[in-house]
């Protein structure tokens, strides 16, 4: 923990002040060291707070609104990545960004809109679902929160496949028809399982074969995990034979009105996707949680007083 200037908000931007910032794997993957970012960089993507200020050329009427943001800037930089996040007691982003949402929606469920508005835009990537089952690769918070907006656009059965056993538990909580322990289960692809929709969130090279094998011809695979240097390793007339589609999903453009309106209107149950809370100044375990791996933790949120 340092001391740093508070930031003056320049044109068409605000300063918030965070309330409380989720932990993302991705920022783990920043911490041991990534080209977008150099020490000492601020992380913290997932974030909620409150208009504290405003620059020139921006109403004053946001002061002391309840927001989340898009994290995109026009630079075309991220705030939490290029630009200063939710590790930080107050950050500055772009006015035009800011999502107001209600004065007594809890902070740390707030965090999850941006993991929200990720899967948003996967959806409509996705497009019209057919009749017909899906499945989801990957336990975690990208993958339990597509389990949900999946139930919501109607599929009737969804089925997870993870590895941790209080996710799983989460995921049968949430809507799945079965939460399978991948760990147990083996080869999901050898079990008879056939589905017309197949997500891959688990951002792994066995999870986009598994994906690929289990879709019926004609079938649909979103993907919308993180693979870094992989490559794809399939037959590619297994696509031309059976007409599979693969969407790939990036990012959350243009996903935050809805997003914020499924959180706040819907009611979501984003709050059970938060395992654990500590205040900012413990933001060393928080971080050693998500670290650890620990089977029943989806998202750790550190939060500001």
């Amino acid at each position: 923990m340092r001391e740093v200037p508070t930031p003056e908000p320049p044109k068409g931007h605000v300063r918030i002040r965070t309330a409380a910032c989720g932990v993302c794997a991705t920022d783990l993957a920043m911490i041991e060291g990534n080209p977008r970012v150099k020490y000492p960089a601020i992380l913290g993507h997932e974030w909620s707070g409150v208009v504290d200020a405003v620059g020139p050329g921006v109403d004053a009427a946001l002061v002391g609104r309840r927001c989340v943001a898009e994290n995109v800037l026009a630079d075309g930089g991220e705030v939490g990545f290029e630009h200063p996040g939710g590790y930080g007691e107050f950050l500055v982003t772009a006015a035009a960004n800011v999502q107001a949402i209600p004065s007594d929606f809890d902070p740390a469920a707030a965090a999850l809109i941006e993991p929200l508005a990720v899967c948003v835009r996967a959806m409509r990537r996705l497009g019209e679902i057919e009749e017909g089952d899906a499945l989801v690769l990957g336990d975690g918070p990208i993958g339990l929160l597509m389990l949900v907006l999946l139930k919501r656009a109607g599929v009737k059965k969804v089925v997870l496949a993870g590895g941790r056993v209080g996710r799983l538990k989460l995921a049968r909580h949430l809507g799945a028809r079965e939460a399978l322990n991948y760990h147990k289960q083996g080869e999901i692809s050898g079990q008879g399982y056939c589905f017309s929709t197949a997500v891959e969130a688990s951002g792994t090279a066995k999870g986009m074969r598994t994906a690929l094998n289990v879709v019926v011809p004609g079938g649909k695979v979103l993907v919308i995990g993180d693979y870094g240097e992989a490559r794809a390793d399939f037959p590619w007339n297994l696509l031309l034979h059976r007409e599979l589609q693969i969407i790939g999903s990036n990012a959350s453009a243009g996903a935050w009105p809805e997003a914020v309106r499924l959180a706040t209107d819907a009611a979501l149950p984003l709050a059970k996707l938060v395992s654990a809370r500590f205040p900012a100044e413990r933001f060393a375990e928080a971080i050693d949680v998500v670290r650890c791996r620990r089977g029943d933790i989806v998202k750790v949120i550190m939060e500001w007083t």
